[in-house]
């Protein structure tokens, strides 16, 4: 199916306000993994002619008369939600992320590479003064994605993490699992992406295509942040959990995770799974991200090469994060 863009050929966009809602402009989009799989429909939720875009960085040019606290000028960013129902019991408890009729930013909406953005108020964040823009705007979804599950699960200095994937979520996690004091342990099955992977904050690099230091790992980690869409031995990671250790998918394997039950149960194990984050967490993250300079590898296109990003994120080829800008 042919993407179709609506460039943004200016960093000031104007347009309509309306009641809690409000317009920006887009300077910065980034082109993300799930960019991808709305392209091609992998969900089944894309409509068509298709604008994606939804890791976005820009400032504020018309606000609605019911908004308070964002004025024009501001710089904020949306990430992969824009709106909610507002009233169910998630929204009430401030866990958004989680409304059954939640509004992704561009599903059946235009996205980032639009001329105009117009979203829910609340779902905007202003971006602290220290984030630079092209390395925040990734935080917005990916880095959120995995910010949520490290500190809902509870990771601290005393804990041992490890990141499957030293990728686009990857390469995040490492950052927060760092600033969170844990010893990380990140696991690819690149040798070359080691000495990323330590300068990012790791204590340890896994090779996972060598199977017998997984195993040698047995009963080590007290939390796993598995990353990467492809299919593992998970029971060896399982195995690798200590009592009471838990596994979170944040990435999508095709296959069945196909696990024992055994090892749950007599070392009352977790597998369990995360979405992007609230906008209260959100915001946490962004004073995270600023104070402990937390912040994405990026690959810079032109708006214009939106094409030429696509086809370097379905090669695998960026790193580690592709973004678009005015």
């Amino acid at each position: 199916m042919r993407l179709a863009l609506n460039y943004c050929l200016s960093s000031t966009i104007l347009g309509k306000s309306s009641r809690m809602r409000w317009r920006l402009p887009s300077p910065i989009a980034v082109f993300a993994a799930s960019d991808v799989h709305m392209v091609d429909n992998d969900w089944s939720i894309s409509q068509y002619p298709l604008i994606p875009g939804h890791e976005i960085v820009g400032k504020v040019t018309i606000t609605g008369s019911a908004v308070l606290g964002l004025n024009s000028g501001d710089r904020v960013g949306v990430g992969w939600q824009a709106n909610s129902c507002g009233h169910c019991e998630w929204c009430l408890q401030g866990e958004e992320n989680l409304c059954a009729d939640s509004q992704g930013t561009c599903v059946h909406r235009h996205g980032g590479y639009a001329d105009r953005v117009r979203v829910n108020a609340r779902f905007v964040v202003p971006i602290p003064e220290g984030l630079e823009s092209e390395r925040v705007a990734p935080l917005l979804c990916g880095g959120i994605t995995v910010y949520t599950p490290i500190r809902s699960h509870g990771v601290n200095p005393a804990s041992r993490v490890g990141i499957v994937g030293i990728g686009g979520l990857g390469h995040m996690a490492v950052q927060f699992a760092h600033a969170f004091g844990a010893e990380v342990t990140a696991f690819s099955t690149s040798p070359a992406k080691e000495a990323d992977a330590r300068s990012l904050g790791a204590d340890n690099f896994v090779n996972t295509r060598e199977t017998k230091t997984l195993k040698n790992l047995a009963g080590h980690f007290d939390f796993i942040l598995s990353t990467i869409e492809a299919d593992q031995d998970w029971s060896a990671y399982v195995a690798a959990l200590r009592p009471q250790g838990k596994l979170c998918f944040v990435g999508v394997p095709p296959g069945v995770l196909g696990l024992p039950a055994f090892p749950l149960v007599s070392g009352q194990k977790v597998v369990t799974g995360s979405p992007h984050g609230s906008p209260l967490m959100i915001r946490e993250m962004l004073r995270v991200a600023e104070r402990h300079k937390v912040q994405a590898i990026t690959e810079r296109f032109a708006m214009s090469k939106a094409n030429d990003a696509m086809n370097k994120v379905k090669k695998n080829k960026v790193r580690y994060r592709a973004v678009l800008a005015t």
